[in-house]
């Protein structure tokens, strides 16, 4: 019987990837959001403004010194658009 494995998703509240346990996104997922809004930046940007809105609450409700001001360039500032 063969296992699946997660998929690089966010594991909520904590926001680990459930795949690789590192920040989500994790470059997995980053890759695969890139190919799904191929020609769809905007919303892309619109999506993960929103995935980081959310984060931002439940990680705050985490507390235990979870950096905040880091959420800004983990969840948007790898996608903007270069040139």
């Amino acid at each position: 019987m063969s296992r699946r494995r997660p998929e690089h998703l966010p594991s909520r509240p904590t926001w680990r990837c459930q795949a690789c346990g590192i920040a989500w996104p994790c470059s997995a997922a980053k890759l695969r959001l890139l190919a799904e809004y191929r020609g769809q930046r905007a919303s892309l940007l619109i999506y993960l403004a929103s995935l980081q809105a959310e984060a931002a609450v439940q990680l705050a409700e985490l507390g235990g010194g979870t950096a905040l001001a880091g959420l800004h360039d983990r969840f948007l500032g790898w996608a903007r658009p270069r040139g």
